[in-house]
This record gives C-alpha cells, sequence and structure tokens, in this order.
C-alpha cells in the first residue's frame, strides 16, 4: 500500500482535485513522514533595464505569479522559501499570502544547508528558485545530475520531488502555462 501511496502522490497533488478522498491520502502520507519539494522558477521578470540584477516581476509575472497561488491552493505548505531577488520574492509571497504562511529566505549559494535540512523533512515544502538554481537544488536532493538548467524564458515549470522515510526518491517536472 504504501508503494503505490508514494508513487502515486505526486501525480494526485498536481492534479488538484480536492476531493475527500484525495485529503485522505493526504493525511496518509503525512502519517508516513513523506517529504514532498515543490521547486518553481520566479514568475516572469521586467527585463527594461538589462543591467537591473533584481528587477520586479513584470505585468506577466504578477499574473502568474497569482496563477501558482491558484494551482497550490490545495497543497498546505508547511514551509515556503524564497531567494532574496524581489522576483523570486514577489512569486513566493502570492502563494504565502494565500495560504497565510510566511516566507523564509535562503541563500541561492548554500543549497540544501545545515537549516534546510534540518527543517524540511516530513514537511510540504515550496521553493522558489531560478532556472539555473532550481535543477541543481533537486539534483542535490536527488543525489544525482538529472535535471539541466531551465532556459530563461521559461517560467511554468514545476519539479516535485518527494523522499519516503526508507530514503527512496522520486521526482518529476510538470509545465503549467
Amino acid at each position: 500500500m504504501r508503494k503505490y501511496l508514494l508513487l502515486f502522490l505526486p501525480f494526485i497533488i498536481a492534479c488538484n482535485s480536492g476531493s475527500n478522498k484525495d485529503k485522505q491520502v493526504m493525511e496518509q502520507a503525512d502519517d508516513l513522514g513523506l517529504t514532498t519539494y515543490y521547486f518553481i522558477r520566479h514568475a516572469e521578470k521586467d527585463t527594461s533595464d538589462p543591467d537591473n540584477r533584481d528587477p520586479e516581476l513584470a505585468e506577466e509575472g504578477v499574473v502568474r505569479a497569482k496563477k501558482w497561488a491558484e494551482v497550490f491552493k490545495e497543497v498546505d505548505f508547511d514551509l515556503i522559501y524564497s531567494s532574496n531577488y524581489k522576483r523570486t520574492r514577489a512569486t513566493a509571497e502570492a502563494v504565502a499570502g494565500s495560504q497565510q504562511k510566511e516566507v523564509t529566505i535562503y541563500d541561492a549559494s548554500k543549497l540544501n544547508d545545515e537549516d534546510f535540512q534540518k527543517n524540511t523533512p516530513g514537511k510540504t515544502v515550496l521553493v522558489v528558485g531560478h532556472s539555473n538554481t532550481n535543477p541543481k537544488f533537486v539534483n542535490y536532493l536527488l543525489e544525482e545530475e538529472k535535471y539541466k538548467d531551465i532556459e530563461d524564458t521559461e517560467s511554468g515549470s514545476l519539479f516535485i520531488v518527494t523522499v519516503a522515510p526508507n530514503g527512496r526518491k522520486t521526482s518529476q517536472v510538470l509545465y503549467i502555462n
């Protein structure tokens, strides 16, 4: 039973059906100590000033950030992380605000640091990062080089990584556009 639950859990979450049966499955997963990580890239940034290394979201990005909040409305995150850039914080805050959660800033140069390792086991976690940091972070968790950097024009990729209490890890990438 656990094997099948772990196999289909990311699919159930991605479907966002919100039925009572799905909620029971999620509660069972929590009882098992399953850790689920969701990684999204920040929404579209304002590129009008190519010298600005910390731009705000473009109008299109504000719309996408709100869509991410809608996509995740049935996912009860325990923790929401963002790198310390305006575009990632704005994307994370759209989701966090819809769930009355706080955003924790992480250092994108120190992936999977001690605090992250200590605080996330058994939790459901959202990480809002970048086209180059998300795949590296996912690869680090998986302990293999499975994913390459995301194209700079791709803002709809969703990486889902699950870690079972026995250490078994699964991953998938969905494109929400």
